[in-house]
């Protein structure tokens, strides 16, 4: 694990154009010091949204970085543009091989790859180089189900990271790398509302005003019904790399999706993954929010 006064190693895996909640936690992972973001990568979300979903990822990507306007270069990388064709068959990209490549970096601090989408590139990388299994990689998956909960009413059977790729889920699921998983029934509670974010988010700068603007879009292009909140259901997987205390975990044995997304529990001698229980999303919000104004003020106020 990082030691103290260590950066902590992280790549951002994204969907960045599925919904509205990617951009928050880029710019959370970008705007904290103690992350040492080693690249994002753009994730591709399937075909029901886009025919080109990826390179829709890899253009907001590049927004965010324009407008948060560092003062430093981010490494981008684009990933997989479809799901794994079969569970041995990897989809080969310059996001899987970023993976690699950081997996077998020289240096004692742990690599944090956080995946905000499908599993796609994580499980292109073990099929490509199958030894960062016995690197010191951490995966951070917000996707899935919890296995023991029942299905929540309007909630559909399968969730839709876990969807865009089930193969890949299972593959990275049977590795040997630590996984900490963020269920659906932990994300969805990491909820504000539109209040909150115009006046806490909106006024900081052009990426405060963006974050703000893009999500009411988002929620009036995908809602039918009236709705003031939103789900910023990707951001723990930035706040685990921050802080690994802010979630309650249990142990439990990796599961294997069927083709519907329904979860086999029966295998015995299984191994074991981290499923987050509950999150501390008052810290995860107030942390994001303070460090958005900061970048603002450090920019000369809103602009």
């Amino acid at each position: 694990m990082a030691q103290q006064g260590q950066r902590r190693r992280a790549i951002i895996n994204t969907d960045a154009k599925n919904e509205a909640d990617d951009q928050y936690a880029i710019v959370h992972a970008l705007l904290s010091p103690t992350i040492d973001v080693r690249g994002l990568v753009a994730a591709h979300f399937g075909t029901v949204r886009s025919q080109r979903s990826m390179e829709d990822s890899r253009a907001e990507i590049d927004l965010i970085l324009d407008l948060l306007a560092l003062d430093r270069e981010v490494p981008v990388a684009n990933g997989a543009a479809h799901a794994l064709p079969d569970p041995t068959t990897p989809v080969d990209s310059p996001g899987a091989r970023l993976i690699i490549d950081e997996a077998h970096a020289e240096t004692e601090s742990t690599l944090y790859v956080a995946f905000l989408g499908p599993l796609t590139d994580m499980a292109s990388a073990l099929l490509l180089d199958p030894s960062i299994q016995d690197t010191d990689t951490v995966v951070i998956w917000i996707g899935g189900h919890h296995y023991y909960d029942p299905i929540y009413p309007l909630q559909p059977k399968v969730e839709f990271n876990l969807s865009n790729d089930i193969t890949a889920a299972n593959v990275v699921m049977a590795s040997r790398l630590p996984v900490w998983q963020v269920p659906s029934s932990v994300y969805r509670q990491v909820a504000v509302g539109y209040a909150e974010l115009d006046a806490r988010v909106a006024p900081q700068g052009r990426i405060g005003r963006y974050l703000v603007d893009q999500l009411h879009e988002w929620n009036a292009t995908h809602h039918t019904g009236p709705i003031e909140h939103r789900s910023l259901g990707d951001s723990p997987a930035v706040g685990l790399i921050l802080n690994p205390g802010s979630a309650h975990f249990s142990s439990r044995p990796a599961p294997v999706f069927a083709e519907d997304g329904s979860t086999d529990l029966s295998q015995d001698g299984a191994r074991e993954v981290l499923v987050a229980e509950s999150y501390d999303t008052r810290w995860l919000l107030e942390d994001m929010f303070h460090k958005i104004a900061r970048h603002a003020g450090a920019e000369g106020g809103p602009r």
